[in-house]
């Protein structure tokens, strides 16, 4: 019988990858997509699209509403979205994004019975978020596992980051040969209600290097 596993689906390139490995490695995949009124949030259309793909067998969506966090571009559309290379933390960081994330698959999980849950970090090619380091997904699961009923009687929650040492060409490599259609997906930070990527940001420069590098065309359609 196959386990059941929460993967956070985005609607990007890293999140559909993500979904693609569990699915490989035999997971009863329950997809979750947070809607946080994030600028971009024509990624959550992806995330149905996506979903459907891999015929998940549940897709949640939940909405966060995060617009009051006027620190990150991301909620604040009144902060410009950087279209050059930043110097430290960018400014399309939002404050605690993954840990409310992961806080929501935490929950489900163990509402279904299940103890494994799949995030698409990566701390290779990526923005520099905290919230994607190896560190940090080791001291969440820590604390899942002080957290939850089923962690306290023995049953341990697991957090599966199979992306984290790959970099944008290894990922790509591997949704390719997984059957990722990486058209369905969208990797924008401003993309259009059309869909249609900036192909500017540090998001859209991260993808098309990537396909660059993996010598694939790429399929985003941009503004």
């Amino acid at each position: 019988m196959s386990k059941k596993a929460i993967i956070l689906l985005s609607g990007g390139l890293d999140s559909a990858t993500t979904l693609a490995i569990a699915k490989e490695n035999n997971y009863e995949c329950y997809a979750l997509s947070v809607n946080y009124h994030q600028r971009h949030n024509y990624e959550l259309i992806a995330a149905k699209k996506i979903a459907k793909y891999f015929s998940v067998k549940d897709l949640k969506e939940v909405e966060i509403d995060l617009s009051w966090l006027n620190s990150s571009a991301l909620t604040n559309n009144s902060l410009s979205i950087p279209e050059n290379l930043s110097i430290g933390i960018p400014i399309t960081y939002v404050p605690a994004r993954n840990t409310i994330m992961m806080s929501l698959a935490m929950a489900w999980a163990e509402s279904i019975d299940c103890t494994d849950i799949f995030i698409g970090v990566n701390a290779v090619d990526y923005s520099g978020y905290p919230d994607c380091r190896e560190e940090y997904i080791s001291s969440f699961q820590k604390m899942a596992n002080l957290a939850t009923k089923k962690a306290v009687e023995g049953d341990l929650v697991k957090i599966h980051t199979p992306l984290i040492k790959l970099s944008k060409k290894e990922i790509i490599l591997k949704g390719i040969e997984l059957g990722v259609d990486y058209s369905l997906t969208i990797s924008c930070y401003q993309v259009s209600s059309e869909g249609l990527a900036c192909g500017k940001c540090d998001s859209c420069r991260l993808r098309k290097a990537g396909f660059k590098n993996a010598g694939l065309p790429d399929p985003t359609k941009y503004l």
